[in-house]
C-alpha cells in the first residue's frame, strides 16, 4: 500500500526558500512503472491547489501558474523522495502542503485525481 510522508514546512520570510520533501513507498518504482506523483496546497476557505506533478517514468513535470518559475518539483528514484525546491516565496504561499500520489491517469493537477496522500506540512510565508 502506498504510503506518502512529507517534511521540510516551516516559517520564512517572503523572499526566502524552503525545501519540502515526501518519502513515498509501498509502489514498485521504476522507469517503465506508470506513476504519478504530486505537490498540492490548501489555504483556510480555499480548494486544494496542484501546483507541481511529475510523472516519474518520462520525468515531465507540470506547473501550476502560481508557482511557475518559482518552485522546481524533482525526485531521487534511488531514495523514493520526492522533493519541492520553493525560491522566491511569497506571502500568499501560505498554506498546508500535501504530497499526493496515482496510479493511473487524468489532470495533473487536479486533486481529484490523486488517490494517496500524506498528512501534510504548513509553509508560513511572513511579509
Amino acid at each position: 500500500q502506498v504510503q506518502l510522508v512529507e517534511s521540510g514546512g516551516g516559517s520564512v520570510q517572503a523572499g526566502g526558500s524552503l525545501k519540502l520533501s515526501c518519502a513515498v513507498s509501498g509502489y514498485t518504482s521504476g522507469p517503465s512503472v506508470y506513476f504519478d506523483i504530486a505537490w498540492f496546497r490548501q489555504r483556510p476557505g480555499e480548494e486544494r491547489e496542484g501546483i507541481a506533478a511529475l510523472v516519474t517514468y518520462s520525468g515531465r513535470t507540470y506547473y501550476a501558474d502560481s508557482v511557475k518559475d518559482r518552485f522546481t518539483i524533482s525526485q531521487d528514484t534511488a531514495k523514493n523522495t520526492l522533493s519541492l525546491v520553493m525560491t522566491n516565496l511569497e506571502p500568499e504561499d501560505t498554506a498546508m502542503y500535501y504530497c499526493a500520489a496515482r496510479d493511473r491517469g487524468g489532470a495533473a493537477l487536479s486533486h481529484k485525481m490523486y488517490d494517496y496522500w500524506g498528512q501534510g506540512t504548513q509553509v508560513t510565508v511572513s511579509s
